[in-house]
């Protein structure tokens, strides 16, 4: 032996090197399967001569195996030539195609009306990802190449790119996948498993893969593709070697998976901490943003700080209350007033609201709940816009839909326009700028804003305006409306709806929990800072992902350059 193999020890120092990698895992897997069927795993030996392949005899045995198999006439394909082999050929090796490996059977086209609830198991490429995936059943006999029995070597060849063992029941093959009857004259089932594994891999990742919505590998150039194949001997130590290096993976999955788990409960923990009732805010959101940065390593993980940081925000825990701010209830005084004056100097009714349900509980002193309905403009109530646009119209008036709706890196204009004839029913719904809009068709909840360049663009049947008064602070209340509490009231209303779709009585009768007019602008500066802060981080960790990924391909192809030349 010439070669030193590849050992448990070289794998866990390539592991340290790119742990903390997001794929490391599968990639580690994938390098060494690259290594297996390339020779580098184990060292060759000069005795293995004796247990070389013939292909020529294999390609005998497989023409005569193929006689007594009625859904398929083997035949012999073109010899590899010297340009199809990617790398040196190990010593004792030779090359050969996918054909050369076994027959590969199709299944049956089975339909949905075909099935049955007895009867013999259909075999569909669902059972193969998910071994607990119940099966359909088929009635009838079925030619036995294409009955499907334990150990058995399937290949799938749409949806789910991949080769696997069979380990279940007996059952009858479905369409998109083939079953190998394996040349063992060539390669050992089990090594013949880890050459389809790769073979498919990589005509997944070429032009090969087609198809827009599922992918799909043509039989010809899977039969076609190049494949190495070791003497039997070198095969049974490959398997070996594989086997013992893939469950040295399996331990380091699952121990960084609960390394995970640990972290997300530490991480929900602190966040969780956070909003309990005798908590001490000041020293709570400090802690919190000296360790969260530590902690939040994943973006899902930002997307929960976010939503902590709004439910402290309209809980009263973000920012130190002020026994000297003028109370919230001072400030609905002020706003029942305006609003009854601007109804009254323009002759219209103050649409009465529903008494809010309380969403927040122990709000702090000196805060109030009120229903949003009571928060609004009484010359701009909210409402819904146009229902039929019709088609874009050029000069139109500019028409907002929910796709357009956003809190940041909003166009100069809505891309849509409609006629001026359609929208000029809706003049109510007209925008002037610095409206909140909100989605009450499909995204229930999505949240807008509407930028100054917006005025006199209208808004779709699917979008509600909301225009604060201007004693509240509007940047608060779309604060509070982003907030868990809120979206989850508004998704409560619409659950059980065919087509979700909020009514504006809801959206007026929803509680809003109310701060005194200073905390409010103190609230909206700290919200802005903390999620400055969650910007920057998830740009961090967008950053450190892209490195990581790159470190780790560039880390592996090195490594499976040093085997080569190491040869």
């Amino acid at each position: 032996m010439k070669d030193t193999p590849f050992t448990e020890a070289r794998l866990l120092s390539l592991y340290d090197r790119v742990a903390e990698a997001e794929d490391a895992i599968p990639r580690l897997r994938r390098f060494v399967l690259d290594l297996a069927v390339r020779g580098k795993l184990v060292p060759q030996d000069e005795a293995d001569e004796r247990s070389r392949v013939s292909l020529a005899d294999a390609q005998i045995h497989l023409t005569t195996l193929g006689l007594g198999v009625k859904r398929l006439r083997w035949v012999t394909t073109d010899a590899v030539t010297a340009r199809e082999v990617p790398f040196p050929l190990p010593s004792h090796w030779v090359a050969a195609r996918v054909n050369d490996t076994g027959l590969y059977i199709n299944g049956l086209a089975f339909k949905p009306s075909d099935w049955s609830s007895t009867g013999t198991p259909i075999i569909r490429i669902q059972n193969l990802t998910d071994p607990k995936k119940e099966f359909n059943y088929a009635t009838g006999d079925f030619p036995d190449e294409v009955m499907v029995r334990d150990g058995d070597l399937l290949v799938s060849w749409s949806a789910t790119l991949d080769a696997f063992q069979w380990r279940n029941t007996t059952g009858v093959l479905n369409q998109h996948i083939f079953r190998v009857i394996p040349n063992e004259k060539l390669a050992t089932k089990s090594f013949l498993l880890l050459l389809l594994k790769n073979a498919i891999r990589e005509m997944a990742d070429s032009e090969h893969a087609h198809g827009l919505v599922m992918s799909h590998i043509n039989r010809g150039p899977f039969l076609n593709h190049v494949v190495l194949v070791p003497p039997l001997a070198e095969q049974h130590r490959i398997v070996a070697k594989v086997e013992e290096l893939m469950a040295l993976l399996d331990r380091l999955e699952a121990a960084r998976a609960a390394r995970e788990e640990t972290r997300t409960r530490l991480t929900a923990a602190t966040l969780s901490r956070l909003t309990e009732a005798d908590t001490d805010t000041p020293s709570a959101a400090r802690f919190a943003q000296q360790t969260l940065p530590a902690l939040t390593t994943r973006p899902d993980q930002i997307k929960t700080l976010r939503q902590t940081i709004l439910n402290l925000a309209v809980r009263g825990k973000l920012v130190e209350q002020d026994a000297g701010d003028e109370p919230a209830a001072a400030l609905l005084e002020q706003i029942r007033s305006y609003r009854k004056e601007a109804a009254s100097s323009a002759g219209v009714r103050l649409k009465p609201v529903s008494k809010p349900v309380e969403l927040i509980a122990d709000l702090p002193n000196g805060w109030r709940s009120c229903a949003m309905g009571d928060l609004v403009e009484p010359t701009a109530t909210i409402s819904y816009g146009v229902l039929v646009p019709g088609p874009d119209v050029p000069d139109g008036i500019p028409f907002v839909r929910a796709q357009d709706l956003s809190l940041t890196n909003l166009p100069e204009r809505p891309n849509k326009t409609i006629s001026p004839e359609i929208e000029a029913p809706y003049a109510r719904t007209r925008l002037k700028g610095g409206e909140i809009l909100l989605c009450v068709v499909g995204s229930i909840g999505k949240l807008g804003i509407a930028p100054p360049s917006w005025n006199g663009a209208n808004i779709a049947r699917a979008v509600a305006r909301i225009a604060p008064v201007p004693a509240l602070l509007s940047q608060y209340l779309l604060i509070a409306m982003q907030s868990p509490a809120v979206q989850s009231c508004f998704a409560e209303a619409t659950r059980t709806l065919a087509q979700p779709t909020l009514n504006v009585g809801l959206i007026e009768a929803v509680s809003i929990p109310l701060p005194p007019l200073a905390e409010q602008h103190r609230i909206v500066t700290k919200v802005e800072e903390l999620m400055s802060l969650c910007d920057r981080l998830e740009r961090a960790l967008q950053d450190a992902t892209t490195t990581r990924a790159r470190l780790l391909e560039a880390t592996l192809r090195d490594a499976l350059t040093g085997a080569q030349e190491a040869a």
